[in-house]
């Protein structure tokens, strides 16, 4: 049985950093794809990066390229993203998912297995 746990969202203030942890078990995060994604208050649930340990590439969302890196730990078999710099729009619940497949994809349908979420809220 596939689990993924997040963890380390919370309150912080706009310009500062958290670092979302996704623990994976059931499955090898170097054997999938893993992916955060996420969903604000009244909108849609939306792809922010992912990563392959297959040719080692990663893909990021434009609204946080240059600000989040997603990373992971064989080792733990953990999945991370960083975030710097935060903003007021990244208020959000945090989603880690994992693909079975090897290409990385941003639309959330490619995504077998989903977290419980973990929430992100900026203050101003």
């Amino acid at each position: 049985q596939v689990q993924l746990v997040e963890s380390g969202g919370g309150l912080v203030q706009a310009g500062g950093s958290l670092r979302l942890s996704c623990a994976a078990s059931g499955l090898t995060v170097s054997r999938s794809v893993m992916g955060w994604f996420r969903q604000a208050p009244g909108k849609e649930r939306e792809f922010v990066a992912a990563i392959t340990w297959r040719g080692g590439s990663t893909s990021y969302s434009d609204s946080v390229k240059g600000r989040f890196v997603i990373s992971g730990d064989n080792a733990e078999n953990t999945v991370y993203l960083q975030m710097n710099s935060l903003k007021p729009e990244d208020t959000a619940v945090y989603y880690c998912a994992a693909r079975i497949f090897s290409s990385i994809v941003r639309a959330q349908t490619g995504y077998r297995y989903w977290g419980q979420g973990t929430q992100v809220t900026l203050s101003s």
